[in-house]
Order: structure tokens, then sequence, then C-alpha cells
């Protein structure tokens, strides 16, 4: 693996720029950080019906922690606690909630039905008791639900895989082991599913959230419908067959839970799969390849046009924010989250993570612009370590994105958002350095957490199995 340089040893604003301009990468950045209220990363954003209080929002995390039928653990109350400990003022979705249990991606992943909908309120209500005891104002606070099917990507028991696709994949069949139709849903299990997201949204509503996202990222199934350009039927071909499945669960959501607000995490452009290479670092797949949604070449700045046509259609249906992401974590986990060190099942990155980092807020600058009335959220910004402030605020100032997503380093780091607002010293021992380990535990089985930092899971039974899983990993 070629040696990329550790962020951490650049410590000054001209040192990282340097590096920046030595990769030939551009960023948005701005040397010092304003605090006080009228400071760009504390103004409140509104629209959509939805007001946040501030510019930093909590992606959605999942803990592979909740019990067997689909309820939160205390371990999943601890994450959304230190969610409304961080001081961000939009909560996008907490984490995935499987609408039926064969959507799960992992058995222990929390459902949204009629049974756990006072389990699920009463994770809401904590995450709010505990923004309300450390900041104080809960009325600018906005938390949603991310409603999913994991399709190709489902995982309901310890059986193993139960995939359920849009569309025989013509590389990522043969890595699920999908050797048949068996597993592609009709369009009338389509439809039934339709209705599925609509009675969770319901369900989400009474539980007292104020928006659901309906996900569309990362290789799910709304994501994987958006690419069934040779899916045959009323889900797929065409644009409009394409989006019929989230114009449908918007427009359902509308009648059956009219003052819920709906937001879309979007996957805005693609890669192809990639897998270790002959030294670990990640190759692309090989010959013609035209199966994914904003498909991008690595060498290049990567397409909106796909993106911004969806971002179309359900800005038409009344749909004010969008959370931008890209990629998945299956297939190319450095284009989705880019990192230093991999997880059990990835490669090396092939890139130094500070392009992958620089790709995604280009792109979602790019779609901001084709669409300025819509509310976008960024991703990939955990990677900056101690310049993401510099570059979130430079990117918030000048209009390239309206809120900073931060994921893995509310992990590490839940009080980041305050400490930034509030122009207290950061806590560089504190920062994610991408180790990856949130995602080797559940990737083996074991509940996700930040091992390295947060000494709760410093503690917790399964560091040591994950520590002896990393060694025999390593030979």
């Amino acid at each position: 693996m070629p040696h990329w340089t550790r962020l951490k040893t650049l410590k000054t604003p001209d040192a990282f720029r340097a590096h920046l301009g030595s990769l030939g990468v551009a960023l948005p950045m701005d040397d010092e950080v304003e605090h006080g209220e009228l400071a760009p990363l504390a103004r409140p954003v509104e629209g959509g019906g939805l007001r946040a209080g501030n510019r930093f929002c909590i992606l959605p995390m999942e803990g592979w922690d909740g019990t067997a039928d689909g309820r939160p653990t205390d371990l999943t109350r601890r994450r959304w606690q230190r969610f409304g400990e961080s001081g961000a003022k939009l909560i996008w979705g907490g984490e995935a909630v499987a609408v039926r249990p064969d959507g799960r991606a992992n058995p222990n992943q929390l459902v949204i039905a009629e049974e756990t909908v006072g389990d699920l309120e009463a994770l809401r209500l904590g995450l709010v008791a505990a923004h309300r005891e450390r900041h104080g104002q809960t009325d600018d606070l906005v938390v949603g639900l991310q409603l999913t099917h994991s399709g190709r990507y489902a995982r309901p028991s310890t059986r193993g895989p139960a995939p359920r696709i849009a569309y025989r994949h013509p590389v990522l069949d043969a890595r699920l082991g999908i050797g048949s139709d068996e597993a592609v849903l009709a369009d009338g299990e389509l439809d039934g599913l339709v209705d599925d997201f609509v009675e969770a949204a319901a369900n989400a509503a009474r539980a007292g959230f104020d928006f659901v996202d309906v996900k569309h990222c990362h290789g799910y199934l709304g994501h994987e419908l958006l690419s069934g350009y040779r899916r045959l039927g009323r889900y797929g071909g065409t644009l409009e067959n394409r989006t019929r499945f989230v114009r449908e669960v918007v427009q359902g959501i509308e009648a059956a839970a009219p003052g819920l607000r709906v937001g879309v995490r979007l996957s805005i452009f693609d890669m192809r799969p990639y897998a270790p290479g002959p030294d670990g670092s990640g190759v692309p797949a090989a010959g013609d390849y035209d199966s994914a949604f904003g498909l991008s070449d690595p060498s290049a700045p990567p397409t909106i046009d796909e993106a911004s046509a969806v971002v179309g259609v359900l800005e038409h249906l009344g749909v004010r924010w969008i959370c931008a992401t890209a990629g998945s974590p299956y297939y190319n986990p450095h284009v989705q989250r880019p990192a230093l060190f991999p997880p059990s099942d990835g490669y090396d990155p092939p890139e130094d993570p500070i392009v992958g980092v620089a790709r995604q807020i280009d792109a979602t600058a790019r779609l901001k612009a084709r669409h300025p009335g819509v509310l976008f959220v960024g991703s990939a910004y955990s990677y900056l370590q101690e310049w993401l402030p510099c570059v979130a605020q430079r990117v918030v100032r000048d209009g390239l994105a309206d809120l900073i997503g931060i994921g893995r380093l509310v992990l590490s780091y839940p009080q980041f958002p305050a400490d930034v607002l509030a122009g207290r010293p950061l806590a560089a021992r504190l920062f994610c350095r991408t180790f990856s380990d949130c995602t080797t535990a559940p990737r083996n089985g074991l509940v996700s957490g930040c091992y390295p930092l947060d000494p709760y899971y410093l503690k917790h039974p399964a560091a040591a199995m994950l520590k002896r899983i990393k060694a025999e990993a390593r030979g």
C-alpha cells in the first residue's frame, strides 16, 4: 500500500494546503473558525417545514445491537443519547430501521412496526432529553428516522444472507452467491413494499419523529432500483419507472401522515465495485460495466446528471431535504467512506483518502448549484479530522452545502459539534483516525462502536474478540 500522509502530521493551514496541492486536490477552506451566533456553522437553516438551529447534522449509524425482534437495547440508547449530547441540531435518521423483518441488514437491526412504535418513541425522547440537559433549547432540534429495506444486502437472521434484488447484477451477484432469478423482486412485491414504507412512516409519525428518510443509497434496495436500466416492468428502464418506488412512497406518506416531512439520503454518484488486488490495494472490476447509478470514473469529476434528474423529481414532489453520499460500503467503501485503514473485508485505499473527501464535497456543491431550493447535507467529512471545522465553515459560507454531516467522528468524539460552536479547544485524542473497527466488528458479528477511543467499548467483552479477529486476519 502506498504511504498516504496522515493528516494529524499537518500542523498548519499552509502545510495542509501544500499536501492538497501535491495531490492536485482543491478543497474550500478557512484558516480560522468563527464562533458566536453569527458564525456560519451556528446559523439556523430552514426549509420544507423544518428548522434546524445550526449547520451540524449527525448521519445515520447502526450499532448492530438491537434485540432479535428489532427493539433498541442499552447500547442503542447510549448511542442515541450521545447524538443528542453532540449539539448538532439535525439528526438524520439516527440509524437505518427496517420497514419489515426481511429487510434487515443484520439480525440485530431495528424494525419499525406496530409493536415497536413505543420503543422507538422512547429512543427519540431519550435523545431529546439528553440534548435538553446539555444544551437547553430543543425547539430547533430536528430528529428523523431512516427507513430501509436492505435488498441485496438483507441478512435478517443468523442463518445468513437472504438477498432480495432489483435485477441480476453482472458483478455483485457472484460475490453474494446469487445464481438465479429467484431473488429478484417482482413488480407486485415492490407494490407491497411501497405500502410497507408508508405504514412505517405513519408509525414514525406516531413515535413523534419530525421526518423520515426514504433511504436511496449505499447499494440497498432503493438505490439499486435507480440503476435498474435493464429491469423490465413498471419499476425499470426509464427514469419514470426507476423513480416509481420513491415517488409512490413519498406520495403515500403525504396521504397517510400529512404532517410528517420526507428527506432522502441519496448516493449521488457511484463507481465500479472494487476488490483487493495483488498488493492488497483496491482495484476496480474489469470489463464493460454500466450497472451503477451515476457511474463515474475515479480520474475525473463525478457525473451528477442522473442524481440531478432524481433530485428534480423529488423536488417536484415537495422533498426539500437531501443527504448526499456516494457509493457503497459493500463494494467500493473508499468511495463512500474515505479511510486510511480498511475494514477486515475491505482493501487498502487505492488513492489518498483526502481525494475521496474532495470528490464528495465537489459533487454535492455542483448538485446544490443546480438545485438551490433544496437543502443539502454533505457527507465524507470525518476523514478531515482537525481540518474538518475549517473546511466545513467555508463550505457553508460559500453555499456549497447547507449542513455538514458527521458520521464516524461522533462515535469517538460526540461533543465535537458543541466544542466547535463554542470555540473550545478541540480534543485531538478523540478524533477518529479511520481505523475502521466500527465496521470490522459488525462484519464479524460483533456490536459496532469506537473500540480504539471510546472507553466504554475498550472495556466491552467484544473488544478482546475484535482484537483476536484482527490478529488472525494479519496472519
